[in-house]
């Protein structure tokens, strides 16, 4: 049946009102064009009065959201809740699993994955909006295991292309410490050990600071690193009664778990800072342990640019420090010093780090793999280019050097390049 006007798109006049599957709908005979959609369903308040409502304003286009796709949308929203995020967040999240449910790479994950997947688009709007909350408060509303959800999480970042920036370890330090229990006063908390909060997340942030320098923070997971930063400037602050506190102690009392490497990075810490002690002057008069350095922490990080100088090789000055005594800066051994003896000590003064290194002078600034390496590292197999060498191939102007040390042998050479 033709209708009166045009298409907006041909121009044409050939408009028909065409039922497609009960649907009717005016399209253009000429080009397709539909101009306007049909009257399908009706609502049950329009029903009764006998009138027809459009698609797109029923109770039909409601009823496309699955079930599954429902209850996600309401426990990202619930969970948005709880962690007390602004209303923007929650849209935000609920359009970033909208998003997820729609990716052909979350059809057929599992069920527990998918509810996992509301936790990891409310965390990635948390760190897209510089929100500090970490993985594992995520995880603990969930009751979620935290290498699931990390696997969840990163499937998400890359599927959506979504970028997330870091954490820094500044709001890392303030929100894990938020939960401590040591601020206020409760009955299973002694009074000499409640601590005022911004005093404890100040140091515990100088000595974080500290780790970071001194390479303990790289590569590492920083909540150990930041709980044992927590131990060392609590019982710094108060050293006499709080000193017989043990770590194990400290993280049952202050409400959190202890992390299996957090003694570690507490052993390196001590480490750290008692070589900066044997720098200090008024210092080395007593004889400091890993319990009487707590107390001259404030001190020492007062120093800590200075102390870290003194005691570490910083800014290229490794080659220095590696050098043996019997060597100057330069890399040339005195005239009387055997090659064999000087050999020896740069053996000892490799970064796996012999005796006299831990402790004598300065020792290069290294990563604590390079300086305790738990395996040795196994020597390649030779290659047969490698057999083939004899010893007897000719070296250039440019290498020789390399295997000159005498102040002798760097005269003649220089005299043998000047001879015409």
């Amino acid at each position: 049946m033709a209708a009166r006007g045009r298409c907006p798109g041909c121009g044409s006049a050939a408009l028909v009102e065409d039922a497609h599957y009960a649907q009717q709908q005016l399209v253009c005979a000429a080009c397709g064009c539909v101009l306007a959609e049909g009257l399908l369903t009706t609502t049950y308040a329009e029903e009764e009065h006998l009138r027809e409502v459009a698609y797109s304003q029923s109770t039909g286009q409601k009823e496309q959201l699955s079930r599954s796709l429902q209850r996600g949308i309401r426990r990202v929203q619930d969970l948005c809740k709880v962690l007390q995020l602004p209303r923007v967040f929650e849209e935000t999240a609920v359009s970033y699993f909208q998003r997820a449910m729609q990716h052909p790479s979350f059809h057929l994950v599992s069920l527990e994955k998918k509810e996992l997947l509301g936790g990891c688009c409310v965390f990635v709007t948390c760190r897209q909006h510089n929100w500090p909350v970490t993985m594992g408060t995520i995880c603990s509303l969930l009751y979620a295991k935290q290498e699931l959800f990390a696997s969840v999480y990163l499937s998400l970042q890359k599927e959506l292309g979504l970028s997330v920036p870091a954490l820094s370890l500044a709001d890392l330090v303030k929100t894990h410490l938020n939960s401590f229990r040591l601020f206020q006063h409760a009955a299973d908390v002694p009074a000499p050990f409640v601590e005022d909060k911004e005093k404890m997340v100040t140091r515990t942030m100088q000595i974080v600071e500290l780790a970071s320098e001194t390479w303990l923070v790289t590569g590492r997971h920083p909540v150990p690193i930041v709980t044992a930063a927590a131990f060392l400037s609590w019982q710094s602050l108060q050293p006499a009664a709080r000193l017989t506190c043990t770590f194990a102690r400290f993280c049952k009392l202050a409400g959190v778990d202890l992390p299996p490497p957090a003694h570690l990075r507490l052993k390196e810490l001590l480490e750290i800072l008692l070589r900066m002690a044997s720098q200090l002057a008024w210092l080395r008069v007593f004889n400091m342990n890993k319990k009487t350095v707590v107390k001259h922490i404030g001190d020492l990080l007062q120093h800590r640019i200075f102390l870290l100088k003194k005691a570490f090789c910083l800014e290229g000055e490794e080659e220095r420090c590696a050098a043996a005594p019997g060597e100057d800066s330069t890399g040339e051994g005195s005239p009387g010093s055997p090659p064999v003896a000087r050999e020896a000590v740069q053996e000892e003064g490799c970064p796996s780090e012999g005796k006299r290194q831990r402790e004598g002078g300065p020792r290069p600034l290294l990563p604590p793999c390079l300086i305790n390496p738990r395996k040795r590292l196994r020597t390649a197999a030779p290659s047969a280019s490698d057999s083939a060498i004899t010893g007897d191939e000719p070296i250039s102007d440019s290498e020789i050097e390399q295997y000159l040390r005498g102040p002798e042998e760097i005269r003649d050479f220089r005299k043998a390049k000047a001879w015409p």
